[in-house]
């Protein structure tokens, strides 16, 4: 039977919780909470001494992890993916002035619901610095397993198929953990948490444990609860603020996604607050609001569902150790002793004596290790004729890497060379169009001059065939390209008449409109205007 303690440490206090594997049977074996001031190396070592977990693998919390989202092509082979994703990180590094170098780095690859072409990459990276230090607080203990509790608490429950849900883990910050077609879409972290709620009652407390206890007892009361005490008022005028904050942006994200959400999932240490998942339901009318039960425990007549709750973030984390949820986002990097199966690792046990295979070599051997010598030569050889194949084709495949680098560089160069030249025959083509423009324009002037000049000796004959005997022009205007302006006298306003008629009837001009007669002693003066046909 396999098992793990799972460690969830937070500021001033550490979740625990140890869990056992059979099969597909789990059991929570002991949990609880240890509080610390200064000293958690002290405080873990307490922890495994209470749970008896000496030997037992150890799995917990990693600390400040980022998350980036990428979309890839599906057809992407998976080693053309590992360069696909490193080359979409190193450029965001880049954008932001971050050196990658100082990242570990993990992913996890869900379909894309956008695209049925493309995978969906969640990107989580943490600084290897902060890693270490964690890593340092278990020098005499196994750690197995250092993870993301928004990766790890969707282990709590076995989701429906085409169950979308959201998980809130309020613990000293909030996670918000999207779960679409039983598979983490997406996760979004707000500082926003338990911790500010806890240091501000601590003031008042004047205890971090009392300040814990008092979230613990705390009830809300909905728009129809009872009128509450002024001890009340007091502590959730420290706790609502956080929370109206909190389920504000769950409401956003319920919002902006474009598949409907089942149902909200509420756990974590503001969890335990009376009422909560009531006055989530209030602000999320439209999805149902629960509190996160693991699915695989239940009530008995000394254990309370509540008090499991209480470490849901620990048994989600053991479960992660367990082999539970999604594989390679685990940061811990394992040694070779721990990559060993357990049957080859040389343990003492508690009589003096091995759990693993020993050779002593001051005795005869006997049947069994002469034929695990023989395996083990064996194995040497077949690892060493592995190792030189495998050099081999190493080579080979770097050179033809090679080849195909210089290839590809060659290829790039003459493309740079045709888009040279494409811009070039671009820049005359454009010179060439401008010329041909300014030679029609030059064309359609020269058209327009000689246009004009043969018009106007015509308008000037056909004026010369319809003017009456009394009627005398005395100027003829051009203002315009086509427009004529016409002054005429005479005695009779009839004939001046009959000349702005033949005007228009002969379509000698177009338009043609005539001003009122000024008299000047006997001669009646008009002017006639028109536009050349």
């Amino acid at each position: 039977m396999a098992s793990c303690l799972g460690l969830f440490i937070q500021n001033n206090l550490i979740k625990y919780a140890k869990v056992s594997k059979d099969k597909d049977i789990k059991k929570v074996e002991s949990f609880g909470i240890k509080f610390y001031d200064d000293d958690l190396e002290n405080a873990i070592k307490q922890i495994v001494e209470e749970t008896y977990s000496f030997k037992t693998p150890i799995s917990v919390n990693s600390l400040g992890e980022s998350y980036n989202y990428f979309n890839m092509f599906s057809l992407l082979s998976k080693k053309d993916l590992q360069k696909a994703i490193k080359t979409e990180f190193e450029m965001y590094c880049s954008e932001k002035g971050y050196n990658p170098n100082v990242f570990e780095t993990r992913y996890a690859l869900v379909p894309s619901i956008d695209d049925d072409k493309k995978i969906r990459v969640i990107f989580i990276s943490d600084n290897k610095i902060e890693l270490n230090k964690r890593n340092q607080l278990f020098p005499e203990y196994r750690v197995s397993s250092i993870s993301p509790i928004s990766m790890a608490i969707a282990n709590l429950r076995r989701f429906n198929e085409r169950e979308n849900a959201i998980i809130v883990n309020i613990e000293d910050d909030t996670t918000i953990t999207t779960v679409l077609d039983q598979k983490i879409y997406d996760i979004k972290k707000i500082p926003e948490g338990s911790q500010e709620i806890l240091e501000k009652i601590a003031l008042k407390e004047n205890s971090y444990s009392t300040s814990y206890e008092v979230c613990k007892n705390t009830t809300i009361y909905t728009s129809e609860g009872k009128e509450l005490q002024e001890v009340e008022i007091n502590y959730l005028e420290d706790i609502m603020p956080t929370l109206y904050s909190i389920v504000g942006q769950v409401k956003k994200i319920i919002n902006e996604q474009e598949q409907r959400i089942d149902k909200v999932y509420i756990t974590g240490t503001l969890a335990l607050v009376n009422n909560i998942d009531l006055y989530f339901q209030e602000y999320l009318e439209e999805t149902k609001c629960e509190i996160l039960k693991p699915d695989f425990v239940t009530n008995t007549k000394d254990i309370s569902i509540k008090d499991y709750i209480e470490v849901n973030s620990a048994i989600s984390m053991a479960l992660m150790g367990l082999g539970e949820g999604i594989e390679g986002i685990n940061f811990k990097n394992q040694s070779l002793e721990e990559k060993l199966p357990d049957w080859m690792k040389n343990n003492n046990n508690k009589d003096g004596g091995s759990k693993g295979i020993r050779f002593d070599l001051g005795e005869k051997l006997d049947k069994v290790e002469k034929n695990l010598l023989r395996t083990t030569y064996s194995l040497i050889i077949l690892f060493v004729i592995y190792s030189a194949f495998s050099i081999a084709i190493n080579n080979q495949l770097l050179d033809k890497q090679k080849q195909a680098d210089d290839r590809v560089t060659q290829i790039q160069s003459q493309i740079s060379l045709a888009k040279t030249d494409d811009n070039k025959i671009k820049l005359k083509t454009s010179e060439y169009s401008n010329l041909i423009k300014n030679l029609q324009d030059i064309s359609d002037r020269a058209s327009e001059r000689l246009k004009t000049r043969n018009m106007i000796p015509n308008l000037l004959n056909q004026i010369m065939y319809i003017v009456p005997e009394n009627v005398q022009i005395t100027s003829i205007q051009n203002p315009s390209a086509s427009h004529i302006e016409i002054y005429a006298q005479s005695d009779k306003y009839e004939q001046l008449g009959y000349l702005k008629a033949k005007l228009k009837s002969e379509e000698i001009l177009k338009d043609v409109i005539s001003s009122t007669g000024q008299k000047e002693g006997n001669a009646i003066i008009v002017k006639i205007e028109g536009d050349l046909p």
